[in-house]
């Protein structure tokens, strides 16, 4: 059976989670409205069956909510530039770990970012 493989994924936001989401707005104090406002994600699916999931509000068999509010709300498509670079990995701590480090370096260039 093929292990299963993590994907690293960017989002764009509506501008408007940062006039309308405290916490957003709160987690990006650096952002001065010039570049974009972008959700960073893992996924083990492909980057479009997770944007789909996340858009449709998708709930799993178990009845938790698998969507971040955030991207069902204020998400407009994925940003295949920002995260085609990175690799697909088969390790899931790694994957956390390459979507904290993208967020992070993102939010550095200037970008408003939400990622969990």
């Amino acid at each position: 059976m093929a292990k299963l493989q993590y994907h690293v994924y960017v989002i764009e936001l509506s501008k408007k989670v940062f006039t309308e989401n405290r916490k957003f707005r709160e987690a990006n104090p650096q952002f001065n409205g010039v570049l974009q406002c972008l959700y960073v994600g893992m996924t083990s699916k492909t980057p479009k069956q997770r944007f789909e999931q996340h858009k449709t509000g998708y709930i799993n068999k178990k009845g938790h909510k698998l969507s971040a509010n955030i991207v069902e709300k204020y998400g407009m498509y994925l940003r295949g530039s920002l995260f085609q670079h990175i690799e697909p990995t088969t390790n899931r701590t790694e994957a956390l770990q390459l979507e904290k480090k993208l967020a992070l370096e993102l939010r550095r260039k200037g970008y408003a970012v939400w990622f969990n």
